[in-house]
């Protein structure tokens, strides 16, 4: 059970930097590409949009992803916490006594 907390834990960090180095790759990327136009706003305008949606797309996907994940993982330990619960035998009353 422990080594599971731990692949989760480590599924969860590089994840997370997954997204974050994505999204200063495309902050990067748009900053550089703003800088060689030189003063064209319109197209500045452009490169800045779509570096905005890049970046918020890969954020909500991951987490989405992530929210949908604990929730699964949530719901299948409840259930086999519920289902191990009832697959107990019940105890027996004791019998009165004499």
């Amino acid at each position: 059970m422990g080594g599971d907390i731990e692949l989760e834990k480590a599924r969860a960090r590089f994840g997370l930097l997954a997204v974050v180095v994505s999204n200063l790759a495309i902050a990067a990327i748009a900053a550089f590409g703003v800088w060689q136009l030189d003063g064209d706003k319109s197209v500045i305008v452009g490169v800045l949009t779509a570096a905005f949606t890049a970046v918020s797309g890969t954020t909500t996907a991951y987490l989405g992803i992530k929210a949908v994940s604990n929730t699964a993982k949530s719901m299948a330990m409840s259930e086999s916490q519920r289902r191990a619960e009832s697959a107990a035998p019940a105890q027996p009353a004791s019998p009165p006594g004499p």
